[in-house]
């Protein structure tokens, strides 16, 4: 059966998006291709008309996450804050906690892409890097360059641990877990001034 063009654009735009929520909710590994497609409302065949494999999904869906993420990171279209603190406030939230469908796909699969191809691993690199950069943009300028490149990297790698920490407390202790989440950004947000 033919399907026009448009369709069919609208049909890969809803398996990506359907896939990179489900993924970010439960992993790569905790969905299949069938549920994706089925609420994609589409088939199975239809998810492999527009991609290779799994992992093919996988990553491209991970790519779309990261962009949308990205947006949502610097504020682009909002009035929030540039800067270590203004990021932290938004990274390391409740609402990020408690909705890993809709927050940054490195903080719900960073465990997971190191299973998983090169390609994946590849773009979560890419990402890493993109994230540490835009911490290292808004750090004070009297900081060395290698010094905001260090504590850059040492930033996100700490976000994505204290994320994963406070997500996995959440349900038997919540109060644990919003102290992890506010103790980190003090920690974080002090690290980027130089103290």
């Amino acid at each position: 059966m033919y399907v026009k063009r448009e369709q069919s654009d609208e049909n890969r735009a809803a398996l990506l998006a359907t896939a990179s929520r489900l993924f970010r909710e439960r992993g790569i590994d905790g969905v299949g291709v069938a549920e994706i497609a089925r609420e994609a409302g589409l088939t199975h065949g239809a998810l492999y008309a527009h991609f290779r494999s799994k992992d093919d999904l996988a990553t491209e869906a991970f790519t779309q996450a990261l962009a949308m993420s990205r947006e949502a990171f610097r504020g682009e279209g909002t009035r929030r804050k540039r800067s270590v603190s203004g990021y932290l406030d938004y990274l390391l939230s409740p609402l990020n906690r408690d909705e890993p469908g809709m927050s940054c796909p490195m903080t719900a699969s960073a465990s997971e892409i190191g299973r998983h191809g090169k390609d994946i691993s590849a773009r979560f690199a890419k990402g890493f890097q993109e994230k540490a950069s835009a911490f290292e943009a808004v750090m004070d300028e009297a900081i060395p360059e290698a010094e905001r490149r260090r504590l850059g990297l040492a930033i996100v790698a700490a976000e994505i641990g204290a994320m994963a920490a406070a997500r996995a407390v959440a349900k038997s202790d919540p109060s644990l877990s919003d102290e992890i989440l506010k103790a980190v950004r003090a920690m974080l947000v002090k690290a980027s001034t130089g103290q």
